[in-house]
């Protein structure tokens, strides 16, 4: 088990313990309950209830993926206007009624629909959720051990939610598994009320003139593409989630028609899986601080896509539920590893639009092979396809090695000659820090 990291003397930090306690605890009820929709609910309503294939699960998955683009965009200035425990908040008590709105779908068209409304409304819970820990602790050690902290919250409700939707669905209608999400996001919200965070300054505005949102998008995007190591982290995400894009659309085909199994195994599979993130996310504060690097990154993306082998290479269900715990664990240490290194880098006043650009960046790459999905699926099978995502994911984080290493280089450099500290606040431009060039 692990100890809560001690509060530094950065200013930027909780006023009572208790209210990382509050975080931890609204990140795992609100993502056990978004878990079980997504994978029972949705899935289950559409791929089961509704009969749904190939092309009908792309274009819930593409109406999802669209929605969360938005929704994170909007959520990033958010949350640099108003600190991650309004946004959220805001946010939990505004998806309530969407994710009861599927109870009343009787269609897949409807499914689609109230799919968009709910994953806008839940993207700045994602965004905001994401952005908590450099609100709470100042020092890189500490920021890995929040960062830690919660995600293995989320990587616990990974294992929860799934399982007890397939528990509700064994035993009433599907329509109950959304109900638990509203009433899990009414808790979450009511949890953070009493949290009290510390924000940062904000540059001067010049007198007449006010921050419009769209202004303020800009400067996010320009931070993460102007500085090279945030630039490099932000897209290293985008690709291995664009790998995996088309999960969304044949997972559940894979079990059903390649297992040949229920919703409730998928359930059961997906509970496996946040054990492995949660066993994943704690050892990231076991990580020595030499490996938090843009190189350990790297090498964990390759395992993340050689773990889809494992996962997705055998229809049969022990070989599956042992490559699921595995994957996840290493998918829990590089997701957590890749936020720490994000939030270290990137600037404090403009992190929530960062995160939110990462969270754009990360649906984009998912939305983009939903397209030739089902097509690949009709060509070349529903499993070779999966197979083939974990490959493409491998191989592009082993050619991205040589660039890792520079980034790391370049920050070792300046640490030396103390130009920047070991604090996160601090993100110093880095050697090659120029528009976007996708050359190494």
């Amino acid at each position: 088990m692990l100890s809560p990291p001690k509060p530094p003397n950065s200013g930027l930090i909780v006023n009572r313990t208790g209210d990382m306690y509050r975080i931890i605890a609204a990140r795992f009820l609100s993502r056990s309950g978004s878990e079980a929709a997504f994978f029972i609910g949705v899935w289950g309503k559409a791929a089961f209830d509704l009969g749904a294939g190939p092309t009908a699960l792309a274009a819930i998955m593409f109406t999802i993926s669209v929605s969360s683009i938005l929704g994170s965009m909007v959520a990033g200035v958010m949350v640099d206007r108003h600190g991650p425990r309004r946004v959220l908040m805001t946010a939990e008590v505004l998806f309530i009624p969407a994710a009861l709105a599927f109870a009343m779908t009787q269609t897949v068209t409807q499914v689609a629909m109230v799919s968009g409304i709910w994953a806008f409304l839940g993207a700045p819970v994602v965004t905001a959720g994401a952005t908590f820990a450099p609100y709470l602790v100042g020092s890189d050690d500490d920021l890995k051990r929040v960062n830690s902290w919660i995600e293995g919250a989320g990587s616990l409700a990974f294992a929860v939610g799934p399982a007890v939707g397939a528990i509700i669905v064994s035993l009433f209608h599907v329509n109950w598994v959304f109900v638990m999400d509203a009433v899990t996001s009414a808790i979450a919200a009511l949890l953070v009320i009493p949290v009290q965070l510390k924000m940062p300054e904000r540059a001067p505005v010049e007198d007449g003139k006010s921050r419009h949102p769209l202004s303020e998008m800009v400067e996010g995007l320009r931070t993460v593409y102007g500085l090279r190591n945030v630039r490099y982290y932000v897209l290293m995400g985008s690709i291995v989630w664009m790998s995996f894009g088309a999960f969304g659309a044949l997972e559940p085909l894979f079990f059903r028609d390649v297992v040949g199994t229920g919703i409730e195994a998928v359930g059961y599979m997906n509970s496996l899986f946040g054990l492995g993130f949660m066993v994943g996310a704690a050892s990231l504060a076991r990580l020595p601080r030499k490996y938090i690097t843009a190189r350990a990154l790297n090498v964990f993306m390759i395992g993340v896509g050689m773990g889809t082998v494992l996962y997705v290479g055998s229809a049969d269900l022990r070989i599956i539920a042992v490559g699921a715990f595995v994957w996840a664990s290493v998918i829990g240490l590089m997701e957590p590893l890749l936020r720490t290194l994000i939030h270290r880098d990137a600037p404090h006043a403009v992190v929530g639009r960062v995160m939110g650009i990462a969270e754009v960046h990360r649906r984009a790459g998912e939305l983009l092979p939903l397209g030739i999905a089902p097509a690949l699926a009709a060509a070349f099978g529903v499993q070779r396809v999966m197979i083939g995502g974990g490959i493409v994911a491998a191989t592009a984080a082993l050619l991205a090695l040589r660039e890792a290493g520079a980034i790391d280089r370049d920050r070792e450099a300046l640490l030396a000659t103390g130009v920047i500290s070991g604090d996160h606040e601090i993100a110093a431009p880095l050697a090659g820090d120029e528009p976007l060039n996708p050359t190494p």
